[in-house]
């Protein structure tokens, strides 16, 4: 009996030093030691405590194969720990195989029926193959299990927008500001559905925050020119994507837009700057140059023709 207890000992010895490197942040040192604690008997419980932490472990040093062999062992020592599926249907979500992905996550919230990020990511993998249906469904349910989570507000949100439902899609997020009021996302959201609601100075206000938020979110940059655009106020468009490009020196799109929007304005030589900077950063772009109508003057030029080259 003496025995057992100085192995119990050197377990919890080991546990506590794990511990002390995990908190501060060395992960392969935390990673050692959890190892070494099992290497002596104790509770079931401590055990799967320390395969958890091994498999959290190895999953944020990168390391995935042996974060799921971890996982599969804390499920071999217990089949009912829904933590355990969850872990695995993580590493399929990222690895791309969804449908085992869909797997794991629902056999997690089988088992335990309140677990929230299950049905988030269950949501997130429908959202991605566009069964929007499913999606709303999945969402809603992780609403109601946690009231406070605005980016699951914000993901319904987004959807209703892309069906249309621009009404539902406003109420949603709405929501997500009221929680978090410093989401871009949901700034930017904001934005997209105001301009839709035909609420274009609102919008602006929104993209606007949304920047502020983000300290320099490309995307409303790029929304705020469209609008600019196509009020024709070519000049407050260009300046917009200017300020828009300092702060996002490799977004393509606003280089395009930019030179697009100085096309409109006569300045030819000014444009082909930008639209040779937006190639060397997207090339797939000579599509667009070869289709896209603003850019006709550019394609009769014979000189820029190497512009529409894929």
């Amino acid at each position: 009996m003496r025995q057992r207890y100085k192995k119990v000992d050197r377990r919890n010895n080991y546990m506590i030093l794990a511990e002390n490197f995990f908190d501060e942040d060395d992960k392969e040192k935390a990673l050692k030691f959890f190892k070494k604690a099992l290497e002596f008997e104790g509770e079931k419980y401590e055990t799967i405590d320390i395969l958890f932490n091994i498999a959290i472990l190895y999953d944020e040093l990168g390391i995935k194969e042996k974060a799921f062999e971890a996982y599969n062992s804390i499920i071999k020592i217990n089949p009912n720990e829904a933590g355990a599926y969850y872990g695995m249907a993580i590493i399929f979500d990222e690895k791309g195989q969804k449908d085992t992905a869909l797997k794991y996550y629902s056999k997690a919230i089988e088992l335990e029926p309140e677990y929230d990020r299950a049905y988030f990511y269950i949501a997130n993998i429908y959202d991605e193959r566009g069964d929007k249906e499913k999606a709303i469904k999945y969402y809603k349910k992780v609403i109601e299990l946690t009231p406070d989570d605005y980016i699951a507000y914000n993901n319904l949100g987004s959807i209703y927008e892309e069906i249309k439902e621009y009404d539902r899609a406003y109420q949603m997020i709405r929501e997500s500001i009221k929680i978090e009021g410093n989401y871009y996302k949901s700034l930017f959201n904001m934005g997209v559905v105001l301009k839709h609601l035909g609420k274009t100075k609102k919008a602006i206000e929104y993209y606007n925050l949304s920047i502020e938020a983000y300290n320099g979110y490309p995307y409303s940059y790029l929304n705020i020119s469209a609008i600019y655009i196509e009020e024709k106020k070519y000049d407050s468009a260009i300046k917009i994507l200017t300020e828009g490009i300092e702060k996002n020196p490799d977004a393509g799109f606003l280089y395009y837009n930019r030179a697009c929007c100085n096309i409109n304005s006569g300045e030819n030589d000014i444009a082909i700057d930008d639209l040779i900077k937006a190639k060397e950063l997207y090339p797939d772009f000579g599509y667009m140059v070869r289709n896209d109508k603003d850019l006709a003057a550019i394609r009769e030029n014979e000189k820029y023709s190497f512009l529409l080259e894929d």
